[in-house]
């Protein structure tokens, strides 16, 4: 016993490497009961030069702890640091780790959770860590799933309704009504706080304009970065003052992160920060106007917006949709992605920017057109190189169709981890077109990934949740994409992009339809052809690209909206 409290003392002043040395070479194992076994895992688990070797060993020592004994309080916790260090097992393959072992242990944690389901399910800590198993296959369905059990269950965690929401957005049968309904559970389940009081802050009585963004992705290839990027890189700083508010830890930024400290007034890092500390912090830099990149997302800071940090809040970019919230004032996007009949399904005022609601700048590769590749090739490249996430059933069986019907053609996909795909391998292997496919790996050089678009004839969007980033790439790189008619705004993007490119053929108005402008540009190759060239003449001129203009557009709504 006296043993035990040393290793107690011992993992409370973080001594770790001290720790696990005792327990395995010095602690009989007539003493090494479960919970120090448990211990053992978490030490290892927790140092701070952690090796694949560290995770497998503390991965046998959880597994040894929830084997032994079921439905206590010591298994549950073995069971789910368990199922946690197998992930981070896993999120080793991106450095080049052999992930088979990961598999093998994803296999047996969903195989003890599926035999135990209606007990783990109680258990909300549990059934999270499941769910980012199933984030890693890409099986977006079982995460939708396994989020919505515990929303049943009354578990409003913040991050919970968040991920629940957001995981919707890859799928049809949500209705615009239902984001709205729950979005509105999400604010109901927000803290506030007797120090935040909702006291008006005044504007600013300088001249000078100062927007503050949040943002939880101002990080090396975020898609949120390219668009932010293209505000810092071209506002009036003698007219517009910036501060960046980083909601990751310091540790998880980069050079990016970085170099955008050096374009903007202040920069700086409040994951750290309680939120009645990231609150207080906000107000007192006198924004006046804070825009939020996150919205309804795992990281976000809500709570922040629910309780007022500026006088004017804004939603921008890295969510599309409403988050419910009655202190988000605004909403800013364009008039193809919310209809004037929709606006009473956003608690938001809608702000619609002239042109287009977003715009990329950070592309600064020479510019070479190449024909499409169906010239010398002889057959149609398709390619998506969207997240894996929002290619669900209908995406995979009407790609499957495309495929079915179009002679020797072919899909390219992109992933950033090949062995992480199994699940998607199999569903197109079960439409029996599993060959026609090719799965191109990860490329860490931004000039080889553009490249890859060299290889493809026609990109083909997902939907409902259609690409944003990846459709700007295909077609600053002369590749037509070919996308659906949305609902709303999160399916509508594809939509706008295309409109600002004069392109509406491109945009299907159903499955029928997308399958159908497939085929027809399959056919007349010189179609095809011509649509390529014509994309990449009107690129560098479109709304798309012309940063000076989006930014300049962008503060002068913002100035009309302080005065």
């Amino acid at each position: 016993m006296e043993k035990n409290v040393d290793l107690l003392s011992l993992f409370k002043k973080k001594k770790y490497s001290e720790l696990i040395y005792i327990i395995e070479y010095e602690l009989p194992d007539s003493q090494k009961n479960l919970s120090i076994i448990n211990l053992l895992g978490v030490s290892r688990l927790l140092q701070k030069e952690r090796t694949g070797k560290d995770l497998l060993l503390a991965i046998e020592n959880f597994k040894t702890v929830y084997s032994k004994e079921k439905n206590s309080e010591i298994s549950s916790k073995a069971f789910r640091n368990f199922v946690n260090a197998s992930a981070d097992l896993y999120d080793l393959e991106k450095k080049d780790y052999d992930s088979e072992k990961a598999f093998y242990y994803f296999n047996q944690a969903l195989d003890a959770f599926s035999k135990q389901e209606d007990y783990f399910l109680n258990d909300e800590l549990t059934t999270l860590s499941i769910i980012r198993i199933y984030k890693r296959l890409a099986d977006i369905k079982k995460v939708k799933y396994y989020l919505g059990e515990l929303i049943k269950r009354n578990n409003f965690r913040h991050s919970t309704i968040c991920s629940y929401i957001y995981h919707n957005l890859f799928f049809k049968n949500w209705t615009q009504e239902q984001f709205l309904e729950h979005s509105r559970i999400l604010e109901r389940n927000l803290p506030r706080y007797a120090d935040s009081s909702l006291v008006p802050i005044r504007f600013n009585e300088s001249d000078k304009l100062q927007v503050g963004f949040l943002s939880s992705d101002i990080k090396t290839k975020h898609s949120v970065t390219y668009f932010l990027k293209t505000i810092t890189d071209n506002f009036n700083k003698s007219k517009i003052s910036i501060n960046l508010y980083f909601n990751h830890k310091k540790s998880q930024g980069d050079n990016t992160t970085e170099e955008f400290k050096g374009s903007v007034d202040k920069a700086v890092y409040i994951d750290h920060l309680s939120d009645e500390e990231a609150i207080n912090l906000i107000r007192e830099d006198k924004n006046d106007i804070l825009i939020d990149l996150m919205g309804v997302t795992s990281k976000s800071r809500l709570s922040l917006i629910k309780n007022r940090v500026a006088p004017v809040q804004i939603l921008w970019c890295g969510y599309c949709n409403t988050t419910g919230i009655q202190e988000m004032d605004y909403i800013l996007a364009d008039k193809n992605l919310i209809f004037e009949n929709e606006k009473n399904l956003y608690t938001e005022k809608i702000i619609y920017l002239p042109k287009i609601w977003n715009c990329h700048s950070g592309i600064n590769l020479e510019r070479n057109f190449t024909d499409s590749p169906i010239k010398k090739n002889d057959y149609i490249t398709f390619g998506s190189f969207n997240n894996f996430s929002k290619i669900n059933d209908t995406v995979i069986n009407t790609w499957s169709k495309i495929i079915k019907s179009i002679k020797n053609s072919r899909l390219i996909l992109k992933t950033s981890n090949l062995k992480s795909q199994t699940l998607l391998m199999e569903k197109f292997k079960k439409e029996k077109v599993l060959d026609s496919i090719e799965f191109v790996s990860y490329k860490k050089n931004f000039k080889d990934h553009m490249n890859l678009y060299k290889k493809i004839d026609l990109a083909l969007d997902t939907f409902p949740h259609t690409g944003v980033t990846t459709s700007f790439e295909a077609i600053w790189m002369g590749v037509p994409v070919l996308t659906m008619k949305g609902y709303n705004f999160h399916s509508r993007c594809g939509e706008s992009i295309n409109k600002n490119l004069d392109a509406d053929w491109l945009s299907a108005e159903n499955e029928s339809d997308y399958i159908l402008k497939a085929k027809i540009l399959s056919e007349k190759s010189e179609m095809l052809i011509k649509f390529r060239k014509s994309i990449y003449d009107k690129a560098i001129t479109s709304p798309l690209f012309d940063a000076k203009s989006f930014t300049l557009d962008f503060f002068k709504i913002l100035e009309s909206i302080k005065k």
